[in-house]
């Protein structure tokens, strides 16, 4: 990346009552096609970068100026940097992306703060479609890196965080490296209080609508045509949870979404079934239960069971870990805020 920058820092009249002096910093992108998609259409990248993190941008062609608190001005620079280093590989970037690169540059900021432009410090998963994919926030770093470690990873929080989509891009690349041979696709068929025997159709059929978010993640981290033959061939399978039992699974990454929905008893059935080489991912969001009331959700149960144990990993996601859009977390935050009203005790 060709970056030319300036920075001054200079004392202001108003400036902070914290004493912290004012700065201003140039930055000049080389590709201004590239520059235009880091600012976004409109700014509309800029003004999210100035509402975050309290900085003023003006653009100019391919050069920006920076202008406010030391530390605001030279984070900045580093979310623009990261940004700019994602364009040249050929990565869309949106506002999800500009929240990641901001929480990505604090951390870079921390633990490297002499990184050379556009350093990563989020891990990423990597497929030959897709091309590296970089954690948008911490919650999904530490995802990422549980799942590179661990054999057997409890993901649990609110819709939007990229869960399912992660998943199934790190299971798309460990098939592509050779360290599993086959993919192995599970959910709880309970959505809609329906059962699989009255749905039309083979069984494929029958569990689509159910498995339609994992298809839309392979598609995303694979051919078409690959997908195809691979759930042709049984290199990808797709299977209810109730059709998990007396199985074991050699060589496979295995996952299992919407977990919150299995009952303990399918829960044990389906961790028992993990065998040699394989991985095992269970997703969820104990929230959104579709179970029938009274009935205790697997998940809860086995993360409480074994959390401790070695080789075992969790991860739990946020309200603030939400990417797919900005009302999206609103919206969770405001559920999240009525639930937590409603458990409080009320007075007498």
């Amino acid at each position: 990346m060709t970056l030319d920058r300036e920075r001054r820092v200079f004392e202001q009249p108003d400036a902070p009552r914290s004493g912290e002096p004012e700065a201003e910093i140039t930055l000049a992108f080389e590709d201004n096609r590239y520059a235009s998609l880091v600012f976004g259409l409109y700014d509309q990248h800029l003004a999210k970068i100035e509402r975050r993190l309290a900085v003023s941008c003006f653009a100019n062609g391919n050069h920006v100026t920076l202008k406010g608190r030391a530390e605001g001005c030279e984070q900045a620079r580093r979310v623009l940097e990261i940004l700019y280093g994602r364009v040249q590989l050929g990565q869309k970037v949106g506002l999800g992306d500009v929240d990641g690169a901001i929480q990505e540059s604090a951390r870079q900021g921390s633990l490297f703060p002499e990184a050379e432009p556009g350093r990563a410090v989020f891990e990423q998963v990597s497929t030959r479609r897709r091309g590296p994919v970089r954690a948008r926030n911490l919650a999904q770093d530490l995802y990422l890196r549980a799942l590179k470690r661990y054999e057997l990873v409890f993901a649990e929080g609110p819709a939007g965080t990229g869960k399912t989509w992660l998943a199934v891009g790190h299971a798309v690349s460990l098939l592509e490296q050779g360290v599993v041979e086959r993919i192995i696709l599970s959910r709880p068929a309970v959505e809609a209080g329906e059962r699989l025997g009255f749905l039309p159709g083979d069984m494929r059929e029958k569990v689509d609508p159910y498995l339609r978010p994992i298809y839309d993640g392979l598609h995303d981290f694979m051919d078409p045509r690959m997908v195809e033959r691979g759930i042709q061939t049984g290199m990808i399978e797709v299977a209810p949870l109730a059709f998990m039992r007396g199985r074991t699974l050699t060589k496979a990454c295995v996952l299992l979404d919407e977990a919150q929905n299995a009952t303990s008893m399918q829960m044990k059935m389906f961790l028992t079934r993990l065998g040699d080489g394989s991985r095992m991912i269970i997703n969820g969001d104990p929230s959104q239960t579709d179970l029938p009331p009274g009935q205790k959700s697997g998940l809860s149960e086995a993360i409480a069971l074994l959390s401790d144990i070695e080789g075992v990993g969790r991860v739990k996601f946020a309200e603030g870990d939400v990417v797919r859009h900005d009302l999206v977390r609103q919206i969770v935050g405001a559920y999240e805020a009525a639930g937590r009203e409603k458990a409080k005790p009320r007075e007498s």
